[in-house]
């Protein structure tokens, strides 16, 4: 083989990065009526993660030790939560479950293999086990 072939069966190896420009999940927009806490646009948010919003909603129940519900693309939560508290939750699910923790990407995708969860990072090509949530 040429240096060129070996060169060109070298990038086609490579793990392509998809650039999306600057990493800004949509801001979360929730309001409080009486006891509940609505949050209007968990599908959006879940979406420009690439993440299933089950997974994401399962994570806020956790973290906001709460019960709530999804209703087409909103969610309503038990209890009083600021927006502020919902966008810590939510930046916290983003560095354990979508950004690298290598090259601190957020192009990555959660794999499943056996009973292990993983997170794969697009960009570089990392892998390495998350928790699972229950």
């Amino acid at each position: 083989m040429e240096y060129a072939e070996w060169l060109e069966r070298a990038y086609s190896k490579i793990v392509r990065k998809e650039n999306r420009g600057r990493f800004e999940p949509p801001r979360a927009e929730s309001m409080i009526q009486g006891n509940r806490t609505i949050l209007s646009n968990l599908k959006q948010i879940a979406d420009y993660l690439n993440r299933d919003p089950e997974h994401l909603l399962k994570f806020l129940l956790k973290e906001l030790a709460t019960f709530g519900k999804m209703e087409g693309n909103r969610v309503i939560f038990v209890g009083r939560f600021t927006e502020e508290i919902i966008s810590q939750k939510i930046n916290k699910y983003i560095e354990e479950f979508v950004r690298c923790k290598e090259c601190k990407s957020p192009d990555s995708k959660l794999i499943r293999e056996e009973r292990i969860q993983f997170l794969q990072c697009l960009a570089c090509g990392a892998k390495y086990p998350v928790r699972k949530l229950k």
